[in-house]
Order: structure tokens, then sequence, then C-alpha cells
């Protein structure tokens, strides 16, 4: 009886620790001052002075979020090259904030993480957001070719936005534009 006593006790302290996790997790998005999905880019676009990549680039599914600390949290999966079906040479992404819309500037950068052959990759990195942004845009940008980094990030290969796909599930139980 002791036993089984001491095994619902620590199934119950995992629950809680866990509950409490998804708590803090959903407490993090809730302060979000900037909260959107993600889509592919289009050769000759031109975001904040920087140029997306010169093949069209389509993402399965992507969202992003900034909050007033300046954290942020992106994950995105299946950004790939519809013509290869991968990534191709792309290795690593980064994720820049860009302040003022497409003819804004770039205002901060995160450091740069791994991106999977299939296109999947996870940001959560801290940068130093302005007091104020007017039309904040994020872009994802190349930051690794053939497992060498970049001395500065490339040109963006997806970007916030919608299209008629970035409307999945997840996406429309949660917001599918920009909130502020």
């Amino acid at each position: 009886m002791t036993k089984l006593m001491s095994v619902s006790s620590r199934a119950v302290t995992l629950l809680l620790i866990a509950g409490s996790l998804t708590v803090g997790a959903l407490a993090e998005d809730s302060d979000a001052i900037l909260g959107s999905t993600l889509i592919g880019s289009t050769p000759g676009q031109v975001i904040g002075g920087v140029t997306s990549g010169g093949l069209p680039w389509n993402v399965s599914h992507g969202r992003v979020t900034v909050n007033a600390n300046g954290n942020v949290r992106l994950e995105v999966d299946g950004l790939i090259l519809p013509s290869l079906g991968t990534t191709g040479p792309v290795t690593g992404v980064s994720a820049s904030l860009v302040c003022g819309g497409s003819g804004g500037t770039v205002a901060a950068t995160t450091a740069a993480v791994p991106l999977t052959p299939a296109g999947d990759a996870r940001i959560h990195d801290k940068i130093s957001a302005p007091a104020s942004c007017i039309a904040p845009v994020i872009l994802v940008r190349v930051a690794a070719v053939n497992g060498t980094p970049l001395a500065q990030p490339g040109p963006f290969i997806a970007a916030t936005g919608f299209n008629h796909t970035s409307g999945d599930k997840d996406s429309k139980e949660q917001d599918s534009a920009d909130r502020f």
C-alpha cells in the first residue's frame, strides 16, 4: 500500500509540473505584441531593404510571436523549395524584425538555428526590440549554406503574412493575422 501511495504521489507531482509548464507556455504567448502565420517568399520581393531568395519558397505551417520583452518564438515546418522538395543548400535560418513595413528597416535579428532538409526550424531567442515598431514584419532569412554560417544573414525565404494555404486547423484556432 505504501508503494502504491508513493507511485501515486510521484504521478500527481509530475502532472502538476507538466500543468504549470503548459500554463507558463500559454502565458508567454498571451503577452505577444506580434503573432502571425508565416508564408514562403517569391523572387523579386524587397522588405525592409532585404531581398527575397532567387527561387520561390513554400511553408507548410509556420507561426511566430514576439513579446514586449523581445522574446521571439518561431516555428516553421515544411519551408522548402517546391522545385526540389527540400531546402536545397540552405541549412540554417535566422529571423529579422523589420519596422516600417516593406519600406522599413531591419531593427534586430536572432541567432541562427539549423534548418532540416525537410524545412523544419525552431527559433526561441531574445532580441533587442525597439520601444515602438510600426508595421512590424518578421523575415526568415538564410543564415547557413551547406553547413557554413554566413557572416551576415542573407535573403529572406519566408515572412509574416497569410495566403489561402496558411489557414490550417491550428492557425484558425489561433490568430491568423497580426495582433497588437
